[in-house]
């Protein structure tokens, strides 16, 4: 059997997923075989495992810390938001059903058998499970039949961490208030505290822990610094989000839609040395960039509705008029279509016009196409001809189709990659479209291969009369590798591990 440790936090983005990615890493590195779980994330990014299920990226990218391979068992349920009230509802990997988040509340607790074997198929495997809750433990309002908190860590017999985002203040308050919070028997089970993204001098720190243990009766674990790691982020509160800024060689713009999904498609792009990824939210903010990038949503036709509504659609038609080159990745692809249509009303029915920039038509179904997935780029022509015979690997994640047809004013197009699925059950597909500077596809990780990013830097290098070779795309395995050690590092400088040893050791 495992032993377990499960970091909780006072709010959301306190910096939960980064230490448990940190404490898999140390572990890892110590010799141990350590596995991340969370019960239920609530999330747009999502990943595809080997088997073809779904679960959140932050545990995709937990698991890469620990060094082992993705599975959904480490994050039995997945909650994607279709709207501000309701949910996606996925479970062991497969979509459900899609609930408004008062059934949800109400149904939730029926889930803990599907949580409960999916933790004792870990709980089989691995020395250490570390678990991650959601937002805080001292939700009052949600507190009833906890799944993901506290509830979880008595289901575990899991010792708590407690984190708390400094950066953010009020710090003593998050702390000691959540502790104060709690029902007595759920204080039992918080055996520290941490202390999280500082900046400055501990000892001037020094007084206030001493207070936080005085009065939470627990030791401060530690303090750790803000660490800037390379590493997927959370969708909502993410810092790259907020990037509104070029300044680069290549300045490539994405359009933040209201329910932007797996933008973490992008981080190969933004990590290159000269290339600028930033994110639009106002049609005046597009600027002219050297790419425009529609990515992927969990709504397509209300994000579709706010491109119309915003004036995005009309800045996006007019600088691919101007032969700016524009990919569509996901939802993206579907946006740049003739049409969307929705018969079974997947996200609530009807018919809208999508931009005409793509000659393909979007229909809607309620089957879920979730599969790991590698090809090669076509021959394709414009500004990203250059991107032609590129192998790109990533993983499709859609409902419903996308076909190509010869009623759009551009013509019928062309392909844009062929796919086969990664395990070799299917034959190979085409994939995508593309006509004149305009490209989409459904392959979600189209630049995470060096090869496929690359090109794409290299092709819009030439379009601007530069050197082609004048910025190097990243191996991104050895890159996240880097980026995990930097974080176990600064987070094993930072905690008492032999406390944090001795809390695993003892359990509750």
């Amino acid at each position: 059997m495992a032993k377990a440790i499960m970091v909780q936090g006072t709010m959301s983005g306190a910096g939960k997923s980064l230490i448990v990615a940190a404490l898999c890493r140390i572990f890892a590195q110590d010799g141990l075989r350590a596995a991340p779980f969370k019960s239920q994330n609530m999330a747009l990014n999502s990943c595809i495992t080997d088997d073809g299920l779904e679960m959140g990226r932050a545990q995709v990218m937990q698991a890469q810390a620990a060094g082992i391979r993705p599975e959904a068992a480490m994050n039995p349920i997945l909650l994607k938001p279709t709207s501000d009230v309701g949910s996606q509802v996925i479970v062991e990997g497969k979509p459900l059903t899609t609930m408004s988040a008062k059934d949800y509340f109400a149904f939730k607790k029926s889930l803990v058998p599907q949580i409960m074997k999916a933790y004792r198929s870990l709980d089989e495997r691995f020395d250490v499970i570390v678990i991650e809750g959601a937002g805080s433990p001292a939700e009052v309002n949600l507190k009833t039949d906890d799944i993901v908190n506290m509830g979880m860590a008595k289901m575990a017999s899991a010792p708590v961490l407690l984190v708390g985002d400094i950066d953010r203040g009020g710090v003593f308050a998050q702390l000691i208030g959540t502790i104060d919070l709690l029902d007595e028997d759920e204080r039992d089970l918080v055996k520290a505290t941490v202390v999280n993204k500082f900046r400055g001098d501990v000892s001037i720190l020094k007084p206030g822990l001493d207070i936080i243990e005085e009065k939470t009766g627990v030791p401060v674990a530690g303090v750790v610094p803000y660490v800037r790691v390379d590493i997927d982020d959370e969708d909502s509160l993410s810092d790259r989000l907020d990037v509104r800024t070029a300044g680069q060689t290549l300045d490539i713009a994405v359009v933040r839609l209201p329910h932007v999904s797996n933008f973490t498609d992008f981080i190969a792009l933004d990590a290159i040395e000269g290339v600028g990824v930033r994110y639009v939210t106002r049609a005046r903010e597009l600027g002219e960039p050297d790419l425009v990038i529609v990515p992927g949503t969990k709504n397509t036709i209300d994000d579709l509705r706010w491109m119309r509504e915003s004036g995005m659609e009309a800045a996006v038609v007019r600088r691919a008029g101007a032969g700016t080159p524009v990919l569509g990745i996901c939802g993206g692809y579907q946006i740049l279509g003739v049409e969307v249509r929705d018969p079974d009303g997947v996200e609530g029915g009807g018919t809208l016009r999508g931009l005409g920039l793509l000659p393909v038509v979007t229909e809607f179904s309620p089957e879920k196409r979730q599969v790991l997935s590698k090809g090669t780029i076509l021959q394709v022509e414009g500004v990203l001809a250059g991107m032609s015979g590129a192998t790109v690997e990533g993983y499709e994640i859609h409902m419903g189709s996308t076909v190509r047809t010869d009623t759009a004013p551009h013509g019928q197009g062309s392909a844009f990659v062929t796919l086969a699925d990664a395990a070799g059950q299917e034959a190979p597909h085409e994939d995508g479209c593309c006509c004149n500077n305009v490209y989409g596809t459904y392959l979600h990780g189209l630049f995470d291969t060096q090869e496929s990013a690359q090109a794409l830097v290299s092709s819009l290098l030439a379009a601007k009369g530069l050197d082609a070779g004048a910025l190097q795309a990243l191996d991104m395995a050895a890159y996240r590798e880097e980026q995990y050690d930097i974080l176990a590092d600064t987070v094993r400088e930072s905690l008492d591990m032999d406390l944090v040893y001795r809390i695993l050791e003892e359990g509750v």
